[in-house]
């Protein structure tokens, strides 16, 4: 199931991500979450015109093994609820240029396996595919609507939006 996934956000389509229990908090964390490839610097203007119909200045988020953080980026600190800014290593930056904002940083999340172990496997199998152990991640709605909550949510979130694929705890549904 997650390589398959993987292999969705590789090809460059655009993933919403429902698993498990919904996160408390100001962001989506893995369990809510729209997920692309970041390797794309057109990434974000796709999931802007296609999907959230916010303002181009606003900066996606990494998602990143947390085993890896230090490779990516130039602090190494834990950052599980997407609440810090670190500045992505300058040659690192053409390789995630999509959750890259202007000023060099990404607001990440540290993804551990303990923590989420699900999304976890998700971006290692990403990681696998394409040598980059990140992510994109967004929260799992469309302008003016929460976050979705329940598996009628997603679904019918995935259905009115050009989302090109759902994972639905263990089943995935693809649009043609």
């Amino acid at each position: 199931m997650k390589s398959n996934a993987a292999q969705i956000i590789a090809d460059g389509k655009i993933l919403g991500w429902f698993h498990g229990r919904a996160e408390w908090g100001p962001r989506a964390l893995g369990n809510r979450s729209i997920v692309a490839d970041p390797r794309r610097p057109e990434m974000k203007e796709i999931l802007n015109r296609r999907i959230k119909h916010r303002e181009i200045f606003r900066p996606f988020a990494p998602s990143i093994l947390a085993e890896s953080t230090s490779d990516y980026f130039e602090k190494s600190h834990p950052s599980p609820f997407m609440t810090l800014a670190y500045s992505v290593r300058p040659e690192k930056r053409d390789k995630i240029p999509a959750p890259t904002h202007v000023d060099g940083t990404g607001r990440l999340q540290t993804v551990t396996r303990e923590a989420n172990p699900r999304y976890w496997q998700l971006i290692k199998a990403f990681q696998i595919l394409t040598g980059v152990p990140v992510v994109l991640n967004t929260s799992f709605n469309l302008k003016g609507e929460p976050i979705v909550n329940t598996p009628a949510n997603a679904f019918n979130t995935f259905s009115k939006s050009e989302m090109d694929a759902l994972v639905l705890e263990n089943f995935i549904i693809e649009k043609n």
